[in-house]
């Protein structure tokens, strides 16, 4: 018998096509409720971009948070996570959904790069839009939640010192923090993600900064290595006497735990909530 592959989300989720257009849909209904400015550029690509969405009465100073969406770094899109903004919008702060260039045409470095530089980017422009550079919290979902712990990491691919702006606190969802497994994986004609780019740009391989709390959580139904890599993530922190919140979200798989991250009624939505609003 041909052992599955486990990173194939698709093989253990028997509606996956029909919950990727629900999420599409709640972001499309949620977009239609709120102020979004779209496709505001931080790079020299269509897909270096971002959305910003408003609460109803921004109030001075109010928190920034930042979303990256999943794909495996070779899908996925900021316009149809708009619903995650939500949460945010019900702490009061502002919400910037951002995409990036894509595997394999682009490498792993320079996604990487991209995200840190959207980050700077939105950081920067805080005193604009009405936000606090000093408030900024971010979150991510699949391969968005590696892009984001490498926003509080130095990883062995960095050749020198990189440039990180503060942040309050990570909310890490689904992760894929050891990356070994993925070329040999059924993305390996997709993404085209090599060893060397594994090991350079694994999340358990890097020096973690202090300071940031990261809430690190995934689905009670998700396969062994998401679970697996989350608690291996919370243990190195751990280690490091780092400030760490391991969750699971009950009866949630590598999808449907994007709806509760969206809910500021959900357990996970509250969480997120909480941490935009104390930040």
């Amino acid at each position: 018998m041909t052992q599955r592959d486990l990173y194939f989300n698709r093989a253990f989720i028997p509606d996956f096509d029909a919950i990727m257009e629900e999420t599409e849909a709640r972001s499309r209904a949620f977009a239609d409720t709120a102020r979004v400015e779209r496709n505001l550029s931080y790079g020299d690509t269509s897909r270096q971009s971002f959305d910003l969405v408003f609460p109803p009465d921004p109030a001075p100073g109010a928190p920034l948070h930042m979303f990256i969406h999943g794909g495996y770094w070779r899908g996925g899109s900021k316009d149809a996570h708009t619903l995650v903004a939500a949460p945010v919008l019900a702490a009061g702060g502002v919400a910037a959904l951002i995409s990036y260039d894509l595997m394999p045409r682009t490498r792993l470095a320079d996604i990487v790069g991209q995200v840190r530089r959207a980050a700077r980017h939105i950081v920067d422009l805080a005193p604009d839009i009405g936000a606090d550079p000093a408030r900024f919290t971010v979150s991510g979902h699949s391969a968005g939640a590696h892009l984001a712990s490498l926003l509080a990491a130095q990883a062995p691919g960095d050749a020198g010192p990189i440039d990180l702006p503060d942040l309050r606190g990570l909310l890490l969802v689904s992760g894929i923090y050891d990356l070994s497994g993925i070329p040999g994986s059924f993305l390996k004609d997709e993404a085209k993600m090599t060893p060397e780019e594994a090991t350079a740009w694994s999340p358990l391989l890097a020096a973690h900064r202090p300071a940031p709390l990261r809430i690190i959580t995934c689905g009670q139904e998700e396969t062994a290595p998401f679970q697996d890599q989350a608690v291996a993530l919370n243990a190195l922190l751990d280690r490091d006497a780092q400030p760490t919140e391991l969750r699971r979200e009950q009866d949630r798989n590598h999808l449907t735990i994007v709806f509760d991250l969206a809910d500021p009624a959900a357990p996970l939505g509250r969480r997120l909530r909480d941490l935009v609003r104390a930040s």
